[in-house]
C-alpha cells in the first residue's frame, strides 16, 4: 500500500491548497450564488451547512477522490463487516452491531452477535424499571433515589455526556452523580449530602481492576458500610459493568446484577452498550432504545451513503483539508444547546484518544499532522471566553457549530436570541469585517486595525430541528464515523490507544515510593519530586 503522501491526490490536494491559500470566503460567495445550497446536505434529520469551508468544487473533487484512493469504501465494508480492523489488539470494531435491530445478524468469529447484545440490553431494560417503579429497594427497605456512576475514560465520558444531553428526558425523582477522578474530592463532593440507603453505586470496569475505578469503587463500598454497618448491604447497593465475574463476586455483587460487554467494542465506543446503564435508568427504556435507532438509521446512512452525500465521510474530508492542507490544529464544537454542555469534552476522547497517533498501521512514522486538538464550550458562554482568539487571534481554529430550531424549554425570546448568535458567529468567522467598513463607522484611524476582522475563518453549522435521544444518537454516530474516516485516510489504527498506558505504568511504580524512605530511580527532576511530596505529606 501507498504512503498517504504518495497518494496523486493528495500530492493535486497540495498544490491546489496554494491557490486556496490566498482565497477569501467573501469572493467565494460573490462569485458563486448558488454556493449556499451546493455546499450544504440534508440527511437523517441533521442539516449540514459545509459552504463556509475555504473549499471549492475541485477541492471536494480531489478530497473524495482521496477517500477512494485510501480505500475508503472497502474499510467501511470490512468494520461492518466485522473483520480484525484493530491489528495491534486483533480485534474486531463493532461498536454498531450495539445498536442493530433484533432481526439483523452479525457475524464474529462465526458467532451471531446480535442476541448477546438484545439479551444484555433487555436485562439493562428490566432492572431500570425495576429502579424507575420503586420496584429495587435497598438493604433497609428504602426506595433507591441517588444513582452514582462510577467509571473513567468511556466509562465515564459517555454516560455523563448523555445524561446531560438527555436530561429534560429524564425521571427527575432520580438523582444522578459521576465519579471518575482517582482524585478523593470528586468521591466527597458526589456522596456528601446522599443517604446510603437510597444510593445506588454503578460500577463500570471491563476487567474490574482499573486503578482509578477500583479506588472509587472500593471507598464507595466503606462509604456504604460506615452508613449501614452490613457486608450483606454491598449486594444491594451496587451493581457491576464488567466481564470478570470472579472480580465483580469478590467485591460483593451478585454477579446476576453483573452487564457485560464485548472486546470488539472500545470504551470510547461503548455508551450504547451496559456502559449507558446510568443513562438508560435515567431516561427510560424506551428513550434509550430510540436514542439506538438514531444510532442505527446513521450508521446505515453512513454505510449506504455515496461519499459525496455522506455527512460523516463530508466533514471528515473538510477535517483533513484544514487540519493537513490549511494548517488548522485545533477544531472547536460550539453546540448551541446547553444540554449539549459536555458534548466537546466527550468528544474530545473520542478524537484524540482514537487518532492521536504518531505512527500508521505498517508501524511507519507519520509525515503529516493527524488528529486535530477537539475542544468547545457552549453558546453563548464560549462568546464571553474564548472566540475572541477564534475571531482575531493568529490560529486558524475551524468550527463546528450545532443547534436546534426548536427548545426543549420555551422561554420567551431566549431561543431566537440564542439562534441569532449561533448564525451571527458564523458569517462574523466567513466574512469578518474590512478596514473600510470600519471606516465608513466614522472610527478613528488609529482604531482602525483593533476593530478590523480578517474573517475568512471556517466554520460547518448542524442544524436539527430538536434535541431528542434520538438526534442524540445520530449526533454520536456522525462523530464516530467521522473518526473512523480520518483514520482510515491518516492510515491510522483508530481503535487501540497505548499512549495512555506508560503513565499508568509508571504511577504503579511511583505511588510505593511516595510513603517510603528508600532509594529512587528516576530522573533528578521526578527524584526531586518525589523527594519535596514526602516531605510536605
Amino acid at each position: 500500500m501507498k504512503s498517504l503522501t504518495e497518494l496523486r491526490a493528495w500530492q493535486e490536494l497540495e498544490q491546489h491548497a496554494t491557490e486556496m491559500k490566498p482565497q477569501h470566503l467573501r469572493d467565494l460567495f460573490a462569485t458563486d450564488t448558488a454556493r449556499a445550497q451546493r455546499l450544504a446536505l440534508e440527511a437523517e434529520g441533521l442539516f449540514l451547512d459545509y459552504s463556509k469551508n475555504r473549499i471549492t468544487g475541485t477541492t471536494l473533487s480531489l478530497l473524495l477522490q482521496l477517500a477512494a484512493e485510501s480505500g475508503l469504501r472497502a474499510s467501511i465494508d470490512a468494520m461492518f463487516r466485522g473483520d480484525q480492523i484493530n491489528i495491534t489488539e486483533k480485534r474486531s470494531v463493532l461498536h454498531t452491531a450495539l445498536r442493530a435491530p433484533r432481526d439483523k445478524q452479525i457475524m464474529v468469529e462465526g458467532v451471531d452477535v446480535v442476541p448477546q447484545v438484545q439479551e444484555v440490553l433487555d436485562r439493562m431494560a428490566a432492572f431500570a424499571d425495576r429502579i424507575r417503579l420503586g420496584d429495587w429497594r435497598g438493604f433497609t427497605g428504602k426506595r433507591i433515589r441517588n444513582i452514582v456512576n462510577i467509571g473513567i475514560g468511556g466509562s465515564d465520558l459517555g454516560p455523563v455526556m448523555a445524561y446531560e444531553a438527555l436530561r429534560h428526558y429524564s425521571l427527575r425523582d432520580l438523582r444522578l452523580r459521576f465519579v471518575s477522578n482517582v482524585d478523593g474530592t470528586d468521591f466527597a463532593e458526589a456522596t456528601w449530602d446522599l443517604d446510603a440507603g437510597e444510593t445506588l453505586f454503578i460500577v463500570a470496569s471491563k476487567t474490574f481492576t482499573t486503578l482509578e475505578t477500583m479506588t472509587n469503587a472500593r471507598t464507595a463500598r466503606a462509604w456504604l458500610l460506615g452508613q449501614l454497618n452490613d457486608e450483606k448491604a454491598v449486594a444491594s447497593h451496587f451493581v457491576a459493568v464488567s466481564t470478570n465475574a470472579a472480580k465483580v463476586s469478590e467485591f460483593g455483587i451478585d454477579t446476576a446484577n453483573m452487564f457485560g460487554f464485548w472486546d470488539w467494542v472500545g470504551g470510547r465506543y461503548s455508551m450504547d452498550a451496559a456502559i449507558g446503564l446510568s443513562t438508560m435508568i435515567a431516561i427510560g427504556p424506551d428513550n434509550f432504545r430510540a436514542m439506538l435507532s438514531g444510532f442505527h438509521s446513521m450508521d446505515e446512512h453512513f454505510r449506504t451513503a455515496p461519499f459525496e452525500a455522506n455527512l460523516p465521510v463530508l466533514m471528515a474530508l473538510l477535517t483533513i483539508w484544514n487540519t493537513n492542507f490549511l494548517g488548522a490544529g485545533t477544531i472547536a464544537v460550539l453546540p448551541y444547546d446547553q444540554y449539549l454542555k459536555r458534548f466537546p469534552a466527550y468528544l474530545q476522547q473520542l478524537t484524540m484518544e482514537s487518532n492521536g497517533k504518531h505512527v500508521t498501521l505498517a508501524g511507519a512514522p507519520v509525515k503529516y499532522e493527524t488528529s486535530p486538538i477537539y475542544w468547545g464550550e457552549p453558546g453563548t458562554n464560549g462568546q464571553h471566553s474564548f472566540y475572541q482568539l477564534i475571531h482575531q487571534g493568529t490560529r486558524l481554529i475551524p468550527c463546528d457549530f450545532i443547534g436546534f430550531a426548536k427548545s426543549l424549554n420555551k422561554l420567551g425570546e431566549h431561543q431566537d436570541i440564542l439562534i441569532a448568535n449561533l448564525f451571527a458567529q458564523a458569517e462574523a468567522l466567513a466574512f469578518g469585517k474590512t478596514a473600510d467598513e470600519v471606516r465608513a463607522e466614522k472610527t478613528p484611524e488609529w482604531l482602525v486595525p483593533h476593530r478590523t476582522f480578517e474573517g475568512n475563518r471556517p466554520s460547518n453549522m448542524l442544524l436539527a430541528e430538536q434535541l431528542t435521544p434520538e438526534i442524540l444518537g445520530k449526533l454520536v454516530a456522525l462523530y464516530e464515523h467521522n473518526v473512523f474516516v480520518q483514520g482510515i485516510i491518516w492510515q491510522l489504527d483508530s481503535f487501540d490507544q497505548w499512549g495512555v498506558e506508560l503513565g499508568k505504568v509508571l504511577a504503579v511504580r511511583i505511588q510505593p515510593e511516595l510513603t517510603s524512605a528508600g532509594a529512587l530511580n528516576h530522573d533528578s527532576s521526578t527524584n526531586a519530586l518525589i523527594e519535596r511530596y514526602r516531605r510536605m505529606r
